[in-house]
């Protein structure tokens, strides 16, 4: 009975031991730092907003509490449009961000998020990680002393909410529509009229007929936002974003002074948003989906002349990006390329396989 109580006393101790020689002693020889993360969210976007303030917890937890960071609602710090300004200067540390947001600086920027007509969330992450997507995305950051990493993707987005039927292209003409980035570009060259709106205040420019339409993400936030309110026509698909991934820009000088075990853990947490928040997506999509109908929304897929307007405007727009912006010119040979590689396996492969299996499986739905 001794030897038992002996044996675990000392297996308790030298669990103890362990402890502490292994996470929390790099806790107790590291700094205490403190950071501000921006956001271009609600906190009632759950999803997104959520995927930040874990993102946050998670480094802290990973450094026994050493590296502190504070996730901020859209608008508390600064202007939904001047997240990436206050990285670059330094007001905040970090911020978390659809990227494609801040193309007023830089068209490459939208490489970061995704091309209308692009890739989808595996082939853009596969970009990024082994097609030289993340080094050519550092180097333009770079100019504007800002490192980047990828810290989630929403996957495929839907078309947005109109107020009336979009039955044809020339209805697209005049249309004034709450849609971001290089998607806002691709649709004024199809003669409607781009808005910039931060998410807060899309509900409200709806309602009042400020805007005739407006896109956000997909079926989930989209319900949050209440979008399904006040406009009744939800279109498909959301051709300007195939993948919109999220980027957390970081002050590259605030980088550089991290200890490396906090640099580690600030990209393992991110990894793991990445992967977290598009199963998240994934999952939430399809209840919200069948919500929205059973509530009064008539699901729409845009004509067939809009769709080949559009497509047709982007590589347009990709020719005309190239000639004005070094930076778009440099990305797109390689991006496009890229593109066509992953376009020529996901058809013969996982196209084939879904188009069938989707089939088959809503026969018996």
């Amino acid at each position: 009975m001794q030897r038992r109580r002996f044996l675990t006393q000392a297996a308790a101790a030298t669990g103890a031991g362990l402890a502490a020689v292994g996470l929390p002693a790099v806790a107790q020889n590291a700094p205490t730092v403190r950071w501000r993360m921006s956001t271009g969210w609600p906190k009632s976007l759950d999803a997104l907003y959520g995927s930040a303030d874990e993102l946050c917890r998670r480094v802290g937890e990973l450094t026994g509490g050493k590296f502190e960071i504070r996730a901020f609602p859209g608008g508390e710090i600064v202007p939904y449009a001047q997240n990436m300004e206050a990285v670059s200067n330094g007001t905040v540390e970090c911020n978390h961000v659809l990227a494609t947001a801040h193309i007023g600086t830089n068209t490459a920027i939208a490489f970061d998020t995704g091309l209308s007509f692009g890739m989808n969330a595996r082939q853009h992450n596969a970009w990024i990680q082994f097609g030289g997507g993340m080094e050519k995305l550092r180097e333009m950051y770079g100019q504007y002393g800002i490192t980047n990493f990828v810290t989630g993707n929403v996957g495929v987005q839907m078309g947005g909410w109109y107020r009336k039927e979009i039955k044809s292209l020339k209805d697209l003409d005049g249309l004034k529509i709450r849609v971001g980035g290089i998607g806002g570009m691709v649709l004024q060259k199809l003669g409607a009229v781009p808005q910039q709106i931060p998410p807060s205040d899309i509900y409200p420019s709806l309602e009042k007929g400020t805007i005739d339409a407006a896109e956000w993400i997909g079926p989930y936030d989209d319900e949050r936002l209440g979008l399904n309110k006040v406009a009744p026509f939800y279109y498909s698909p959301g051709w300007w974003e195939g993948s919109a991934s999220i980027t957390t820009m970081v002050n590259t000088e605030a980088w550089e002074k991290l200890p490396a075990e906090f640099k580690a853990a600030f990209e393992a947490a991110a990894n793991e948003q990445a992967l977290r928040m598009l199963a998240a997506y994934d999952a939430k999509n399809p209840p919200a989906l069948r919500s929205l109908i059973a509530g009064g929304a008539q699901l729409k897929y845009f004509p067939k002349d809009v769709m080949e307007a559009a497509y047709k405007a982007s590589q347009e727009l990709w020719g005309e990006l190239s000639e004005e912006n070094p930076d778009f010119a440099k990305i797109y040979p390689e991006w496009k390329k890229f593109q066509e590689a992953e376009a020529s396996w996901f058809r013969v492969a996982e196209n084939a396989l879904d188009n069938f299996t989707y089939s088959e499986v809503l026969k018996r739905s």
